[in-house]
């Protein structure tokens, strides 16, 4: 009953998600007003708002001009109930578990606008500072010279790849990584860099491979970053620990 009722959590939060991927880049406000078709302008009621299955029970279309929704609604709320299920089994009903799953939804978030927009908005990483800054304190204590040096230790080579490369990085980037460097320290954040990258890598050689996508195309790298920051705050201790292990094996 517990589980069903984290997932529900989840959905609820994924429906508020859409929301802000929508909003913000177009600098509206995501309180008021309340969620409307975007074609017609009606505005929904609590029941066309229900997560999934209001998708399910419109089929697919705004109840007034029968425009269709995209599938992306519906398929975010399942990834943010999914997402928020398995992080309570990861942690556990604990505070560390409301933190992360707040960050995991911050990275929802700079996933989608990413995606769409290419481009990760300041005020998306102010949020992401904040509430990092008061799970280090709170949950994940990291030092001051951990914190310091986490805030260049990817940062730092990301610029010079932006600056060498005339743009092939964007400041979104870097500044999404300065700051996750502060509260997973240097370590953390470079092995979130180095999955993101690997991550990276294999999808556009993936896309290049099927045609999807041309070696200029412009593929945006905050997901992939995104990926590699919650795979670190869930797992990344104990892949630290298995490198260690693996270049301490005697030949």
């Amino acid at each position: 009953m517990l589980y069903f009722l984290v997932f529900i959590f989840g959905l609820l939060f994924g429906s508020f998600l859409n929301v802000c991927i929508y909003r913000i880049p177009a600098n509206k406000s995501i309180v008021s007003p309340p969620s409307a078709c975007p074609n017609c302008g009606y505005q929904l009621a609590w029941y066309d708002n229900i997560p999934v299955l209001s998708f399910i029970f419109l089929r697919g279309k705004c109840r007034k001009c029968k425009t269709e929704i995209s599938l992306r609604y519906p398929m975010i709320e399942m990834l943010s109930g999914v997402v928020t299920l398995l992080l309570y089994v990861f942690f556990g009903l604990t505070l560390q578990f409301f933190f992360v799953v707040i960050i995991a939804f911050i990275l929802i978030i700079i996933t989608f606008i990413d995606i769409d927009h290419k481009l990760i908005h300041n005020r998306i990483v102010i949020v992401m500072l904040s509430i990092g800054l008061i799970y280090e304190l709170v949950v994940r204590p990291v030092s001051l010279l951990d914190a310091l040096i986490g805030f260049f230790a990817a940062s730092v080579p990301l610029l010079l790849i932006a600056i060498l490369s005339k743009g092939g990085i964007g400041g979104g980037d870097i500044k999404l990584m300065a700051v996750v460097g502060i509260f997973l320290g240097w370590q953390g954040v470079l092995l979130a860099l180095f999955i993101g990258a690997v991550t990276g890598a294999i999808m556009g050689v993936i896309g290049i491979i099927l045609k999807k996508k041309k070696r200029k195309d412009v593929i945006p790298f905050g997901p992939f970053l995104c990926l590699g920051i919650i795979t670190t705050i869930v797992y990344g201790q104990q892949l630290i620990d298995m490198y260690i292990n693996l270049i301490n094996i005697p030949y």
